[in-house]
């Protein structure tokens, strides 16, 4: 099973940004945590970030046929990108939406994702973790 793993905006700054709310371990060694881990779980792990929503969108689009499942945690862009729900309806891979902290307990303009309706689930506030979980899920459902 081959997973992509897709990042969106300032999930590069983990272990700069808000730390009490993200944690301190930095996305480098966020990316050998998933990888190690996910080892265990899947055949093959790529992850890829970007800060720009186009990016994103071309990531989902050419993962078409190569990929068995994706795990996005599309940052800010969950609550407003119209476009990334399009791309992964457009390519119907199996997707989870994670989220580091819990959007649900966190300010309002947070609590809506745009993203989610075209994911077969979400994940949200299980920190680093929450990808191993995504992980799970897209193995258990495909």
């Amino acid at each position: 099973m081959n997973i992509l793993i897709i990042n969106g905006p300032n999930i590069n700054m983990l272990g700069i940004r808000e730390k009490d709310i993200y944690g301190t371990m930095n996305y480098d060694e966020m990316c050998e945590y998933l990888k190690k881990e996910g080892s265990k779980i899947v055949d093959n792990i790529e992850i890829v970030q970007s800060n720009i929503e186009g990016e994103i969108i071309n990531y989902i689009q050419n993962a078409y046929g190569k990929y068995d499942g994706i795990v996005i945690n599309p940052g800010a862009y969950t609550h407003y990108s119209i476009a990334i729900y399009d791309a992964l309806k457009a390519v119907s891979i199996p997707t989870v939406e994670v989220h580091i902290s819990n959007i649900y307990s966190r300010e309002e303009f947070r609590h809506k994702s745009v993203t989610a309706g075209a994911c077969i689930g979400q994940i949200s506030g299980f920190g680093i973790y929450g990808y191993i979980m995504g992980i799970l899920g897209l193995k258990s459902k495909v």
